[in-house]
């Protein structure tokens, strides 16, 4: 019983020990470092946003342009199909 009573007692203070060397080692501000690297990174995500609001925004255009070529292709083969119709009655008479 005494020795599981003293393993107790050694592993409480080894936690509390690591515990307060852990707490005051680190500090509560962060340093030039690493609030340089945190602009860093913010000015790479928002970068990263334009550059995905202008691929958004040219996909839709390219979109756009795609559905009008679409329109235009829908007309000018229903354009043929007139014209070949009328060919074909003028070649008969």
């Amino acid at each position: 019983m005494k020795i599981v009573t003293k393993f107790k007692a050694v592993v409480l203070v080894t936690l509390v020990t690591a515990f307060l060397i852990i707490s005051t080692g680190c500090s509560r501000h962060p340093s030039e470092e690493q609030i340089r690297a945190m602009e860093e990174a913010r000015s790479a995500a928002l970068s990263a946003e334009q550059k995905l609001a202008d691929k958004r925004q040219e996909c839709n255009q390219l979109e756009n342009q795609l559905a009008d070529k679409k329109q235009e292709l829908a007309a000018v083969k229903k354009e043929r199909e007139d014209i070949k119709k009328r060919l074909e009655n003028w070649t008969e008479q």
